[in-house]
């Protein structure tokens, strides 16, 4: 069974899809991207902020299904210049415990939606 997940404290989406799929116990959610939840602006004035706000939405649609960054398993990291990894990677950080954070891959992309710099999608499970 699917169950759709969408909240307002996390961007609308902006083509035909939805914040994140429930199915069973494991959720899959769409790509986040820096956008402000209330303006739907996007927040890039560095890296380290855009990254904050990607993982913020995510951290909203994790939540809008009764998760947090500790049922993660598994992180996609796409970002737009492989140089900025350093800092997406340090603030992606602070949101996991080292010891039990999630697996990852992180790849270099020629373009993101809304020529962003970095964007994140998650699986997790209950």
């Amino acid at each position: 069974m699917k169950k759709v997940i969408n909240t307002p404290k996390a961007p609308a989406p902006i083509g035909p899809y939805n914040q994140a799929i429930l199915s069973g116990n494991t959720l899959y959610t769409s790509g986040q991207i820096a956008l402000d939840p209330e303006t739907m602006e996007l927040v890039t004035d560095d890296i380290q902020t855009e990254t904050k706000q990607v993982m913020e939405n995510m951290k909203a649609v994790l939540e809008a299904a009764d998760m947090s960054f500790e049922n993660v398993i598994k992180s996609s990291i796409f970002i737009s210049d492989m140089n900025n990894f350093k800092d997406i990677n340090t603030v992606y950080g602070t949101y996991f415990d080292e010891a039990t954070a999630p697996a990852r891959e992180t790849v270099e992309v020629a373009n993101l939606p809304k020529f962003v710099n970095v964007e994140i999608s998650m699986i997790a499970i209950k």
